[in-house]
């Protein structure tokens, strides 16, 4: 089974997927999942013995929708994804951090790397699934969750644009050094994979690298309904 899902991330072209990293602070990667297999992730959404908690977003002041936290251990094909994505995502990790002249704490194996946030405290898992309506959103936001943060996560988009909503489309905002931010919006397509940045990222400046501040959310959903299913690779406190 895992060899299946490291078959499926392995289609992507990595050296493009850094440059795009290096260039944007996000990336999209080939459809990794399909129609069967986003409507199987979607249904997940009221099976309540599956999570460990769920957040009203406006209630929090977060935008307007709704998510919810997977319990650990994960359901397929949520745990075989993180396993398949993790060694790809591991080399850019490192790259970066050692530009900005930062330690890479990260180890070769996603259990390890998990292990060290665990005995950190941060034991919380962190896979999210959330759902969007008509005239919901998600605001500019960090998901960092305690000390321990690897800086690269994912989002799959579970419907098809278009089809099943309008609007709804992954927003990046970067603070550049002594600039103004810089925005890109996406629209992911069904099933597909985006990278990008948990915290921030290097760009260049006039004294070598320096750290830009990225934040991310999704525009107002126009029509229709969107769920997405969120990777982040580390825990949470």
């Amino acid at each position: 089974m895992a060899d299946r899902w490291r078959a499926r991330v392995e289609q992507a072209d990595w050296t493009q997927v850094g440059a795009e990293l290096d260039a944007f602070g996000g990336a999209l990667l080939p459809q990794l999942l399909t129609p069967d297999e986003t409507a199987a992730i979607r249904e997940l959404y009221d099976a309540g013995e599956l999570f460990r908690s769920t957040v009203d977003m406006a209630r929090h002041r977060f935008g307007s929708g709704e998510y919810r936290y997977f319990a650990a251990p994960y359901p397929e094909p949520i745990e075989e994804l993180k396993h398949a994505l993790y060694p790809r995502l591991l080399p850019i990790a490192r790259d970066w951090w050692t530009r900005l002249g930062r330690p890479t704490p990260w180890p070769d194996t996603l259990d390890e790397w998990l292990q060290l946030c665990h005995d950190a405290g941060q034991t919380k898992s962190t896979a999210i699934l959330l759902r969007y309506a008509a005239g919901d959103w998600n605001a500019l936001h960090r998901d960092l969750y305690g000390d321990l943060v690897f800086p690269l996560q994912v989002v799959i988009n579970l419907n098809s644009p278009g089809v099943d909503h309008t609007g709804g489309e992954f927003l990046l905002v970067e603070q550049r050094p002594r600039a103004q931010s810089r925005g890109t919006a996406t629209l992911l397509p069904h099933g597909h994979v985006y990278v990008f940045t948990t915290r921030d990222r290097p760009v260049r400046s006039a004294r070598g690298w320096s750290a830009a501040p990225v934040r991310h959310g999704v525009s107002a959903i126009r029509s229709g309904k969107r769920h997405t299913l969120a990777l982040v690779f580390h825990d949470a406190a």
